[in-house]
């Protein structure tokens, strides 16, 4: 499957190249294309705008349900290029080559999906065409140069170390221009990269103190982190950079030395206003005359003084000079030295195919609802690319990147290759990368809420297997993954199921391989006792049939039983009517899985009786019990017979089983809740539940359920479980009834209340399950809680006494409120009068801001105006930042009931009284029934035990030792940073600066004004 990706991407640069080849640049051409933004738009007077033909839209089901033209690629342009410019032109000309080929591979590999170029001057061609929707500002910000799919294919690994002027010169726009790019180089860094940060006035300081002498992997989490502390620079003293140089050049000489780092690309990148210092001594001692580290120099701000000084630096390197005098000149300027690190890879024509790490695609229109739609854990793709280059003799040595060539894939399609149905109850498949980070996993939580919001967190792409596979203390499995290896590995491992809250011991068998030809290695998880064995039944295809297309039988629809994402007329088809189809012979060219359809017939065929049981049930004399909702049998083939005893109008829990049900029906990466619960029980023993989701936000409904299963000889095989859902009602009124004794009971040798009733005062009655979890009690807000919540005192005697164990779990992908503190920005604006010149100022500047993008006003010092501004947002945004929610590792608490011990009773001494309880089991089930004294307070004496999570806090040296950790890695095999014919000449010019009077009048007279 993966091969098929490869070849089409091969196929798109191919063509591109040689549409560039035999295309001749005109500055003059006259070229209409469809622009994405802009397509079927029209005018007042109901013409189409140009650019924004008339473009065809038609909803696709293998494109997530977009409208899509499948006939023809669209053009996106950023909103800060324009998109008439003569190299936009000449490139979308030279690039409409790529429309048949983009139709040709959809023909040959019908599982593809979004494929695209993403030119070195900012057009983005997206095969198929769409309708792009820009924010909530009408700003387009999505430029292809700016992901991880064009930038990892355009350059090799690299080492950069970032070293940025904060002396007191930067003050104002400066700094601001200097932090935002910054973080624009930062954002062209990947996993496979390394960086540091290095701050400098007079004198030399590292932004992140626990980096000092070293470089860390340019991850998500890291990237992120940085950002954090690029905001809170401040300016000060005079600039002294050649110290700052030398540590440099040290750091990326010690990572030669010591075999760290990427062993690939090194830079430095100089952000500064400007550099008067003498360098050449520096490059002599460390760099020259090999070279071997890049540096690129961006000088910041209008003054052009030291402009000749800083380009030398960066011509004398190998590197590339830019000016950036205004916010929107960073894009464009920073990406420059992606083209420069890619002319040894272009002038050697290396066409390196690479795969990016997980990420999830959050620029199309219907993300949210996908987001709601999916399993969290399988929202992520992967893309495959490859560059594209000038093959023209004369441009040659200048190494010309014309862009990069994609496809997206679906990680959801690379799980297929393991069917959920061969993995067993609790089997599971995963993908990681040569950097060891989870490109799938069933526990991988890529999303967390944010009030109400679903975000993606800010490390969800850089979680370890480690962090999801925690039992595995020595590292073992990550380490032979990552090194490629194939082998198998055996874990006791603690696992937890129902929202993490129910614990489950387990002895799990890791099978694992390398993806050739990718940089991607595969899991695959047998659980002992669940998949070990399968068992076979033979019926006919013609019983199986009428018994399949029962109304009271389902298909997981997440499953594929008939591949039908190949051929566009099978994608509206459900599992269950392409299998039909299939076996029908309507449909003889539907690829299908014939075991599976071999269980799937003779399951349907087993559990046919159970709907005529059901049936006659309800047209029974006696009938169902009132409360009785749903009975329901699940299949290891993903079969499922419901029945709803209830009509919809009397229905408490309506979701259950439904579509939204998510987590109680057969998906793609898990079996339902309820199965998996069935099946550590023995057949016949019920586990009694409450589910506690958005289908039963109430709880006021339970679930009872039981596993079936098939014996041969000393072999026994899963078959599936089946079990009824209904409302607590009817619960409570058997067992409140049962739970009380007959008036007439003989109380004459009783010490103590008698009769006894669990409806007296004198008690308090629980039904809880072997997980403390309460399905009964007098008080209806206390089920579906912790026991242990309502009765500290019980609880800790029943945990003392061993009826029930703690588990301790840990969640390495939690998130956790910022405990930082911050100062308040408003100390400036103590004075009214200040305050209120300050929001004057800040007002002028968002006025006058077109005038500072372009550069005009180069006399008016706005530094008064700049912080103020800066003031303002900040005295927001550092309260945001209090509420700021941040990946953290936390641990808590799971308890199991130990089933040995059937009743047991004890009194609490609690002050001036005594509480006594009596425990006891239900027979044939997970409950255990406790009846407490009531009347005896305790809760002074003892705490409520709860199930919250308590953050893991680590000391500041065990902080800085996790974070700058560098755990085994497979680094890409090629690496692309020299060539002899490269043209070092091409390192960067200035920019021109042109003065508008009128303009700057009026610069100068507000300035004055505010002054």
């Amino acid at each position: 499957m993966l091969g098929s990706k490869m070849k089409s991407v091969k196929r798109l640069a191919d063509t591109a190249e040689d549409a560039d080849l035999y295309h001749e640049f005109n500055a003059s051409l006259k070229f209409d294309y469809y622009n994405s933004l802009l397509v079927n738009t029209m005018d007042e007077e109901g013409n189409f705008i140009e650019l924004g033909g008339e473009f065809p839209l038609e909803e696709n089901e293998h494109f997530n349900k977009l409208p899509v033209n499948t006939l023809m690629s669209a053009i996106q342009v950023p909103t800060n290029v324009y998109n008439k410019a003569p190299e936009i032109l000449n490139g979308v000309y030279m690039s409409e080559a790529l429309n048949d080929v983009f139709i040709s591979n959809f023909q040959k590999d019908p599982t593809l999906t979004w494929q695209y170029f993403g030119s070195s001057t900012g057009f983005f061609r997206l095969y198929p065409g769409i309708k792009w929707t820009p924010d909530s500002n009408g700003v387009v910000s999505f430029d292809c140069r700016n992901r991880n799919w064009y930038i990892q294919a355009a350059t090799s690994p690299k080492d950069i170390v970032i070293v940025v002027d904060v002396s007191g010169s930067m003050k104002g726009l400066k700094m601001t221009i200097a932090k935002h790019t910054i973080n624009t180089i930062l954002d062209t860094l990947g996993e496979n990269d390394f960086v540091n940060i290095i701050a400098y006035s007079d004198y030399v300081r590292y932004v992140e103190p626990c980096f000092k002498g070293t470089l860390v992997q340019a991850d998500l989490d890291n990237r992120e982190h940085f950002k954090l502390l690029i905001d809170e620079l401040q300016v000060k003293g005079e600039a002294t950079v050649k110290k700052a140089m030398k540590e440099s050049f040290r750091i990326l000489a010690d990572a030669r030395a010591n075999g760290q780092g990427s062993l690939c690309n090194q830079a430095i990148m100089l952000i500064t206003d400007g550099a008067m210092e003498d360098f050449q001594s520096v490059f002599e001692e460390f760099n020259w005359p090999d070279r071997k580290v890049r540096v690129f120099t961006y000088l910041i701000g209008r003054d052009m003084t030291f402009s000749e000084n800083t380009k030398w630096i960066a011509c004398n390197n190998k590197g590339y000079y830019t000016h950036v005098s205004t916010l929107a000149d960073v894009q464009e300027n920073v990406m420059e030295y992606l083209h420069v690190l890619s002319r040894p890879m272009v002038i050697n024509h290396d066409h390196d195919i690479i795969w990016t790490e997980a990420y999830m695609d959050s620029v199309l229109p219907n993300t949210k609802e996908v987001f709601k739609s999916k399993a969290h854990s399988l929202l992520l793709m992967t893309s495959v690319a490859m560059p594209v280059f000038s093959k023209k003799k004369e441009t040659l040595s200048h190494g010309i990147l014309l862009g990069v060539v994609g496809t997206d894939i679906p990680l959801l399609e690379v799980m297929k290759i393991a069917p959920r149905y061969k993995l067993g109850t609790h089997g599971y498949a995963f993908l990681i990368t040569n950097n060891g980070y989870i490109l799938a996993h069933p526990d991988l939580r890529p999303l967390y809420y944010d009030g109400k919001i679903l975000k993606p967190k800010p490390n969800y792409n850089s979680v370890d297997l480690s962090e999801a596979e925690w039992e595995d203390k020595e590292d073992s499995l990550r380490t032979a993954m990552v090194k490629g290896e194939t082998g198998t590995l055996t874990l006791d491992v603690r696992a937890a199921v129902d929202k993490e809250k129910r614990p489950l011991f387990l002895k799990n068998d890791y099978f694992y391989t390398t993806i050739n030809e990718t940089p991607f290695s595969f899991g695959m998880v047998l659980t002992r006792g669940h998949g070990q064995y399968m068992f076979f039944g033979n019926v006919s295809v013609e019983e199986g049939l009428h018994d399949l297309q029962q109304p009271d039988l389902t298909l997981a629809n997440e499953w594929t039983y008939c591949e039908t994402d190949i051929d566009p007329h099978h994608r509206k088809l459900t599992q269950l009517q392409s299998v039909v189809r299939y076996l029908t012979g309507k449909e003889p060219d539907l690829e299908c899985d014939e075991i599976l359809l071999q269980q799937t017939l003779f399951d349907a065929v087993v559990t046919a009786p159970l709907e005529a049981y059901w049936t006659a049930l309800t047209l029974s004399a006696q009938g169902v019990d009132e409360g009785m909702e749903t009975a329901f049998l699940g299949t290891r083939s993903g079969l499922m017979r419901v029945i709803r005893y209830a009509g919809s109008e009397k229905q408490v829990g309506k979701k259950f089983l439904t579509p939204i049900d998510k987590e109680n029906l057969f998906t793609v990466d898990h079996f339902p809740i309820w199965y998996r619960l069935a099946a550590e029980n023995k057949p016949g023993q019920f586990f009694f539940y409450v589910p506690q989701d958005g289908v039963n936000k109430g709880r006021n409904t339970f679930v009872a359920v039981t596993s079936v299963t098939v014996t041969e000889g000393k072999r026994t095989a899963l078959a599936g479980a089946i079990g009824m859902q209904a409302s607590l009602d009817l619960l409570e009124r058997v067992f409140f009834s049962v739970t009380k004794q007959p008036n007439d009971t003989d109380c004459s040798d009783v010490d103590g209340i008698c009769p006894l009733s669990c409806e007296s005062i004198d008690v308090n009655c629980y039904l809880v399950d072997n997980n403390g979890f309460i399905l009964i009690s007098k008080d209806r807000g206390d089920v579906g809680k912790f026991f242990g919540e309502i009765d500290g005192s019980v609880m800790g005697q029943l945990l003392k006494s061993g009826l029930f164990k703690r588990v301790t779990l840990y969640d390495y992908q939690a998130m956790c409120k910022n405990a930082h503190h911050h100062s308040s920005g408003a100390k400036p604006l103590l004075s009214p009068f200040y305050g209120l010149l300050a929001l004057i100022k800040w007002f002028f500047s968002n006025f006058l801001v077109f005038l500072l993008e372009f550069n005009i006003c180069g006399l008016w010092h706005n530094d008064y105006v700049v912080d103020a501004k800066a003031v303002y947002h900040a005295s927001h945004n550092k309260q945001k930042k209090a509420d700021l929610m941040q990946p953290c590792n936390t641990e808590y608490p799971g308890f199991i009931y130990d089933t040995s011990i059937r009743e047991t009773n004890s009194i609490i001494k609690c002050g001036r009284c005594q509480k006594m309880f009596v425990l006891h089991q239900v027979y044939n089930s997970n409950l255990v029934m406790l009846v407490v004294q009531a009347d005896c307070d305790c809760s002074r004496q003892y705490a409520p035990i709860t199930l919250m999570p308590k953050e893991v806090k680590y000391n500041a040296t065990v902080k800085c030792n996790r974070m700058k950790s560098q755990k085994i890695r497979r680094r890409p095999e090629s690496c692309h940073a020299y060539h002899p014919h490269e043209n070092a000449k091409d390192c960067g010019g200035a920019c021109g600066i042109s003065i508008s009077l009128i303009l700057l009048f009026i610069c100068l007279v507000t300035s004055l004004t505010l002054r």
